[in-house]
């Protein structure tokens, strides 16, 4: 079979402002092929309507009302809203949706017409000029985006790129993969993983990747997200930040992180295929003999990229000032990924997470503004690490898929190395230093950037140092139970997240569950509210701690009445919000639609509000069999971030929170004690006759 070249892109990059739209003109059409080739029928997200959204907001914020004259409150303020200030919002959004749908149906019919090279470049600086200069909050910023989500602007902006906290534990997530039996070393495990990398990469930047579906009529989803995937970096700048994104047929490089030193190789050849593993082996040995001796002094500037975002982007103007710093940055930024070596040989599910969620206490050996960073460590231990702004985690999820399916053995068999591969092909001639000697030198000369590092680690071992992760790998029974039981497996977990959080924290709080959106142009997610109304009943009867009640007959099915309730609350919110029609995605719109010559509603400002979108618990939900863990930092300083798994027979949670509230180990521990609750709660309902019984 005749393997092509990629097809160059019509520019050698593209520095992205957060505009889907814009950077989706400019090198979809160019890309083609069936990863794309849905894009023109997608729906556009919807506007739901004004009363369906607060009558889904009632009911979350009722469950996290602290007296019945709080609630009142509050609920005369939704009230108010709905007939008042809300009225205004809605019907400004509503205008903005109608005009996005009527440039969709017009770039839909002219989409076979339609050739990249009429897209002027003055229609990037105005696009520019407008995400610097118009005032976030006003509806001309919306107006200017048609054809598109009325929601992706702000939200890969205000959520994403104009946040100034670190990268590490604030942003980036983190897969940890099973691990490998047929790689005895960590670079066997590097070179199949980069050897299966080449080759998704290849599929995803030729279009040939087909479009992702759900359901069973195979609804396609958004395929925006994929171009942010290889060869990109975020870009720190003062206020926001940008995503630039480099011609994958112009780059075919990798760069090898360790020991704090960065090595440059190719790992495809002139039709991007990779090279074959052996060789892979072969330039990764390399790699380590070369850093693992590398005498020349070089400053850590790895750590800078942890630090708060206007530092780093003064900190990177420092590194270009030096003669080959800004020539070195390129050639990080413009790789298709990192690869992190790491000298660690980790063994229990908290070591190998807290390594490959930020890389430890005084680690050099990250880039946290990569897209994509594989990391490997000694034993071979395997996962990577995700920068979150431009893409979210599903698309990663396809990649990872991917490359953790195969064996190191399947990969060898299956690209062997030929007999007539040529000898300029050989490792000593291909790996290269991206910061040279001189250029090393000339940055561990400079005070101004030495101090800058120093500050930078202090910063980023407090950043570190402040965070706990805690695993609970619970063996007592997964979905093949839960199905039994007749219940969703993720809203079961969802009740056993809400009891055990509940008698953390000894309230119930805002509990975020993420849901995509992607069955629309330019969707990312939205949230699934999981404290309800039901859930905090159930809570309530179940107690802050074990009472025995469950003994009690009339007792025991009241409470499995009651978890059934708040578990189908929980179903029907979150199909709501797959359509597109939950509550924050909507609030935060009309939020943002408030000219600023107008006073807020008073909805806004009130403290019930508020409190119900204040995300103490953090969780997402994430089943793969090649997954050992997953996760990523709490959301606020209170909180906590519960990643979770379910397996058919375990569940795995990856708990994060400040070392300094506890909650991570405490929850850990309260998650078990919960999931062993519900399970003898249900089994004596069972066994004493009461509704679901198992049908095995």
């Amino acid at each position: 079979m005749t393997s092509s070249p990629l097809r160059p892109w019509p520019v050698p990059s593209l520095t992205s402002s957060g505009d889907y739209t814009f950077d989706s003109s400019l090198l979809e059409q160019s890309i083609g092929g069936v990863l794309y080739s849905k894009q023109s029928t997608l729906p556009n997200l919807p506007v739901p309507t004004l009363s369906d959204t607060l009558r889904l907001l009632k009911s979350s914020v009722k469950a996290q009302c602290k007296n019945e004259q709080e609630w009142k409150d509050v609920n005369a303020k939704i009230d108010a809203f709905e007939q008042e200030g809300g009225k205004t919002l809605q019907r400004r959004l509503e205008k903005v949706n109608l005009l996005q749908i009527k440039a969709h149906k017009a770039s839909s019919s002219a989409s076979h017409r339609h050739h990249i090279g009429i897209t002027s470049a003055s229609h990037h600086d105005t696009a520019c000029t407008t995400l610097t200069h118009n005032p976030h909050r006003s509806l001309q910023r919306a107006l200017d985006n048609p054809d598109s989500s009325w929601l992706q602007l702000w939200w890969n902006t205000l959520g994403y790129l104009q946040v100034r906290d670190p990268v590490p534990v604030n942003v980036s997530y983190f897969f940890q993969f099973s691990d490998d039996p047929t790689a005895s070393t960590g670079i066997q495990r590097a070179a199949s993983l980069l050897t299966s990398t080449a080759l998704f990469r290849k599929s995803v930047c030729s279009g040939t990747l087909p479009c992702e579906t759900i359901g069973k009529s195979s609804t396609p989803l958004c395929s925006a997200a994929w171009k942010y995937m290889f060869n990109a970096c975020r870009i720190p700048n003062t206020s926001e930040d940008t995503y630039k994104i480099h011609d994958p047929s112009l780059h075919s490089h990798v760069v090898v992180l360790r020991n704090g030193v960065y090595l440059s190789f190719p790992f495809v050849d002139s039709n991007s295929d990779p090279l074959p593993c052996s060789v892979m082996e072969s330039l990764l040995s390399v790699c380590v003999d070369v850093s693992d001796n590398w005498e020349s002094e070089m400053p850590n500037i790895g750590v800078m990229t942890a630090n708060d975002r206007d530092e780093w982007a003064e900190d990177r103007r420092e590194i270009i000032r030096v003669k080959g710093g800004k020539e070195g940055l390129e050639i990080i930024e413009s790789a298709a990924i990192l690869l992190c070596l790491d000298e660690s040989s980790p063994v229990s599910y908290e070591c190998s997470s807290n390594g490959f969620w930020h890389g430890g206490p005084k680690s050099g050996n990250r880039f946290f503004d990569k897209s994509i960073q594989l990391l490997v460590t000694e034993n071979g231990k395997a996962g990577l690490l995700g920068e979150h702004s431009m893409m979210d985690g599903m698309p990663m999820v396809r990649y990872a898929d991917y490359i953790a399916a195969k064996s190191y053995a399947d990969v060898v068999a299956q690209h062997p190395l030929p007999r007539d591969y040529p000898n300029g092909m050989m490792p000593s001639t291909q790996v290269t230093h991206v910061f040279d000697e001189s250029t090393s030198r000339a940055l561990s000369a400079s005070k101004t950037i030495n101090d800058r590092v120093a500050r930078a680690t202090v910063a980023f071992n407090k950043l570190v140092g402040d965070q706990d992760l805690n695993v609970q790998s619970f063996r007592g029974y997964g979905s093949s139970f839960m199905k039994s039981m007749k219940f969703s497996p993720d809203a079961y977990v969802q009740m056993a997240i809400q009891l055990a959080t509940y008698r953390l924290f000894s309230t119930c709080v805002g509990t975020y569950e993420a849901s995509q959106v992607r069955v629309f142009k330019h969707g990312r997610t939205e949230t699934t509210r999981s404290c309800s109304v039901p859930s905090r009943m159930w809570c309530e009867e179940m107690g802050l701690r074990r009472d025995g009640k469950d003994g009690d007959k009339n007792e025991r099915a009241k409470r499995v009445q009651m978890l059934r309730s708040a578990a189908k609350q929980h179903v029907n919110y979150l199909k709501y919000a797959g359509k597109g029609l939950g509550v924050d995605r909507h609030m935060f719109g009309l939020s943002m639609l408030v000219d600023k010559r107008e006073d807020a509603p008073s909805l806004f400002s009130d403290e019930a509000y508020k409190r119900a979108k204040t995300w103490r618990v953090s969780t997402s939900h994430l089943t793969h069999p090649k997954f050992d863990n997953w996760g990523w930092g709490e959301v606020v300083p209170d909180g906590v971030g519960v990643a979770y798994s379910i397996h058919p027979n375990r569940c795995v949670f990856n708990v994060t929170a400040r070392k300094d509230t506890g909650y991570s180990q405490r929850l850990a521990h309260l998650l078990e004690e919960a999931l062993v609750e519900m399970r003898q709660l249900l089994e004596k309902e069972m066994l004493g006759g009461g509704e679901g019984r198992s049908k095995l």
